[in-house]
């Protein structure tokens, strides 16, 4: 195996055993980055200056034996929304004031303690509204599988670079299914947690970061060191116990939902349902009681979702001068508008519809341990779209699987379950109860292991 294909569990282990040390593995993640790069235009800010002389000095600790901590000379990349000290935060954005970030944000905190090695930063887009690698500050963030295909979003950079082998750590944000859709587009493993889970700065409803990585393990690993305090979250759950490096959950006698309605939004097209059945099957052979459960999430309530979004990014939207309104993607411009002029009364029934969600998410899932579903109802789309439909009215229709989950604060995982005959990557989402992190994470594990062999990772052309 090349080591730019190496886990950070294996990148670990070489350490210690000094076969390797983390000069070699950043001097060859960073060659896999130029070979693609040019082409898949994932990164923002990279410094690989700093993440060599950084590796140095973890090269020497682990010479000495004595590694800084549980992450010690493994590449990472933080998506741009997370701050870090002395970069600006342009949120996807032409119209962002690039000033500089006065700290590092929690999860990047957490991993710099833990002595990963931080090579740049990845894109999103504007404002991280869309499940699409476009935006107007970063260039067209493609999809190494196909660069005619999207990479989704809004975690785009991290998809596409775990996707491609820029490392085998990445962070991402979610707040709709913006870990969850990239990860199903590009084939990769992620997890969002519960809210709170992970503490965020600044947090907001339904706002997770989450490990983004090829295998589950290392999400583990990651999760080990995202999931400790931070008092700037005061939203974050309290300090727990969590063994996240525990084995796989076996399905037997485990009573596990297989939700392949969502009740609104795109129908689910048919080679995807076909490799969530399969999956399913997988579950039932092995023990499970495998039981189908209704839609749940109604044409409403997406609706007046997106409504709540399009009224909270009008308020920052029409606060900017109109240079700046100008410099905004347009799509995203257009979706902010259809929140003006939008009476009191009707932002309060999207609010109110926030709690509706979370109720009816959790009344329809409660009596199952697990949920199986498709991340997305449709496989990848082309790169220069904003989202599946491509049209400013329909802008939420394939987050009816992953956004409720956002709102009843249930963790949920994508992992891959397939490809489709022109060869797009298919998620499973699977999803626990609140606060079963971690047993969404050893199901996941589990599956990872009965899925069987998968395709190899794309190569730059």
């Amino acid at each position: 195996m090349t080591i730019h294909d190496m886990t950070a569990v294996d990148l670990l282990a070489a350490y210690k055993s000094r076969k390797l040390s983390p000069v070699d593995v950043v001097d060859a993640v960073i060659g896999r980055i130029e070979a693609w790069e040019p082409k898949l235009k994932a990164l923002y800010a990279p410094d690989f200056a700093g993440a060599r002389k950084a590796a140095k000095a973890s090269e020497k600790r682990w010479q000495a034996g004595t590694p800084q901590g549980a992450l010690d000379g493994v590449p990472i990349t933080i998506k741009e929304n997370i701050a870090t000290k002395g970069v600006p935060v342009p949120l996807g954005t032409a119209a962002s004031d690039m000033t500089p970030a006065a700290a590092d944000a929690p999860a990047a905190a957490r991993v710099r303690e833990a002595g990963a090695i931080l090579l740049a930063k990845t894109t999103m887009p504007d404002y991280g509204m869309l499940s699409s690698g476009r935006s107007s500050f970063h260039p067209l963030t493609r999809n190494p599988w196909n660069l005619a295909w999207n990479p989704g979003g809004s975690s785009a950079g991290a998809g596409a670079a775990a996707a491609a082998g820029y490392g085998p750590l990445h962070l991402g944000t979610d707040i709709g299914g913006s870990v969850r859709l990239p990860a199903c587009w590009n084939g990769i493993f992620t997890l969002k947690p519960s809210l709170g889970r992970v503490p965020v700065d600044p947090p907001f409803l339904g706002r997770v970061v989450g490990p983004m990585t090829r295998t589950v393990a290392d999400s583990a690993l990651l999760m080990g060191e995202l999931s400790k305090p931070d008092p700037r979250d005061h939203m974050s759950l309290p300090l727990a116990t969590i063994d996240w490096s525990a084995g796989l959950l076996e399905p037997k006698g485990l009573r596990i939902a297989l939700y392949l309605d969502a009740g609104s939004g795109l129908p689910v097209e048919a080679e995807t349902k076909a490799a969530v059945e399969a999956a399913a099957k997988l579950f039932a052979d092995a023990g499970a009681a495998v039981e189908p459960l209704q839609g749940f999430l109604s044409p409403e309530m997406l609706h007046l979702q997106d409504l709540f979004w399009r009224v909270r990014s009008w308020v920052d939207f029409s606060a900017l001068s109109h240079a700046r309104q100008a410099s905004v993607l347009p799509f995203i411009a257009d979706w902010c508008r259809g929140g003006a002029d939008v009476s009191g009364a009707m932002v309060i029934r999207g609010v109110n519809n926030y709690m509706a969600i979370r109720a009816a998410a959790t009344r329809a899932t409660q009596p199952f341990d697990y949920v199986l579903s498709p991340v997305s109802p449709v496989p990848t789309f082309p790169a220069q779209w904003e989202t599946p439909t491509n049209d400013v009215n329909r802008p939420l229709e394939h987050i009816s699987f992953t956004m409720p989950f956002n709102m009843s604060e249930q963790p949920a995982a994508s992992i891959n379950c397939g490809y489709t005959k022109e060869g797009k990557t298919i998620g499973l989402q699977i999803a626990g109860r609140r606060f079963d992190d971690l047993g969404v994470m050893r199901l996941s594990k589990w599956y990872e292991q009965a899925r069987g062999p998968q395709k190899k990772w794309p190569e730059p052309s």
